[in-house]
């Protein structure tokens, strides 16, 4: 008997449960549906480093999440078929300035390392290390390089996921939707019904789920970044990530790409234009660790709503008393490396149903989601 599941938000939650989707045992059963308007979502915007061993975050079902998250990348891509130009282990590099500081971060790293083996080797870099593996760089500082680390090209990486599963089982639909009361989808073409709805919107989910008397505790940061045009070096493309101390995270793509943020901007609701004093900000730190580079270096601007929550961390599952409905959001920066995990598990979930005992990486739903009613 053919099952329709409908997945609201094409981002990387629900490019990464469409995929699953269409490959997980059962799926040829399925006939997928995903809304998606494209308008500010996150992923499209992102350059994400996957990378979370050395967080200092103390929530630690975060720190599962991330880690197993970064863990699923390799077997994903390999899966999905996905070029490094995608995605890449190309290491990460985290940069302190005082001897101290370095020594503490090894510490963390060995420490970590023993229940990750995802993370690879770990070496401890002088300044001019740095600069060896990364020569645009002309003040680095010394750092942590972990083997393991990887960049990740987050409008790539929904397409070529959303690619595989139209192959498959998956339809597309370009247009933003609303839920009813009773929870059937809102189309243009009128309401629709599906066995089970996916929502992974986002900083939207707040508006979606208003009408069925749910609040959800998110709200909406923006985020923006630059591109760059620098030098490049045809013999060492494979450069590793860099996250600077006191400065914006370094993503170098090869061929003289290099991308440089993103901001967290939590006043700016869900405002997508860029902002020319953030760019000029971005600029700043990009060349207080690269000389020569200028405004005019600058090819392109990216602008994205992330989603947060009040304890900054994510939250996914069934909607409580919405036995329909699953849903998912508050990935917050981190959602290139959290959100292919949230999406496989809301696939499997969609798809077998049950009652899934996620409590290893988050607290109850209803810690995030409340009835309208009772609040």
């Amino acid at each position: 008997m053919e099952k329709r599941i409908a997945i609201i938000g094409g981002g990387i939650v629900g490019a990464t449960a469409a995929y699953y989707l269409s490959t997980l045992p059962g799926s040829q059963n399925l006939k997928v549906t995903l809304f998606d308007d494209g308008i500010g979502q996150a992923t499209a915007a992102a350059a994400g480093i996957i990378s979370p061993w050395l967080s200092k975050r103390r929530n630690q079902r975060w720190y599962r999440l991330a880690k197993d998250g970064a863990d699923l990348y390799p077997q994903l891509i390999h899966d999905a078929q996905i070029g490094t130009d995608v995605y890449q282990q190309t290491g990460t590099i985290v940069t302190r300035e005082a001897q101290p500081d370095l020594e503490i971060l090894h510490d963390l790293a060995v420490d970590r390392q023993k229940a990750a083996a995802g993370m690879g080797q770990i070496t401890v870099l002088s300044a001019q290390d740095v600069q060896r593996h990364v020569p645009l760089l002309t003040a680095p500082q010394p750092g942590i390089l972990i083997s393991g680390g990887a960049r990740v090209d987050g409008a790539a990486l929904v397409h070529a996921l959303l690619a595989s599963a139209q192959n498959k089982n998956l339809t597309i639909r370009r247009e933003r939707v609303t839920l009813t009361a009773d929870e059937a989808v809102h189309t243009s073409l009128g309401d629709r019904r599906f066995d089970r709805i996916i929502v992974a919107a986002g900083a939207w989910l707040k508006d979606l789920l208003a009408p069925l008397d749910v609040i959800a505790q998110v709200r909406p940061q923006k985020g923006q970044l630059i591109e760059l045009a620098v030098k490049d070096y045809p013999l060492q493309e494979n450069l590793p990530v860099v996250m600077p101390e006191g400065e914006r995270d370094f993503i170098p793509f090869g061929h003289g790409k290099l991308i440089v943020g993103a901001t967290h901007e939590d006043d700016k609701g869900f405002d997508l234009q860029a902002d020319a004093a953030v760019t000029a900000d971005l600029l700043t730190s990009a060349q207080r660790l690269v000389a020569g580079v200028t405004a005019d270096d600058i090819t392109a601007v990216r602008v994205g709503t992330r989603a947060y929550t009040d304890d900054f961390a994510p939250f996914f599952g069934p909607l409580p008393d919405h036995e329909r409905l699953l849903v998912a959001s508050g990935l917050g920066s981190s959602g290139l490396t959290t959100g292919p995990q949230i999406g496989r598990l809301l696939a499997g979930s969609a798809l077998y149903g049950g009652t899934p005992d996620w409590s290893e990486y988050e607290l109850p739903l209803k810690t995030y989601l409340t009835s309208a009613s009772r609040a």
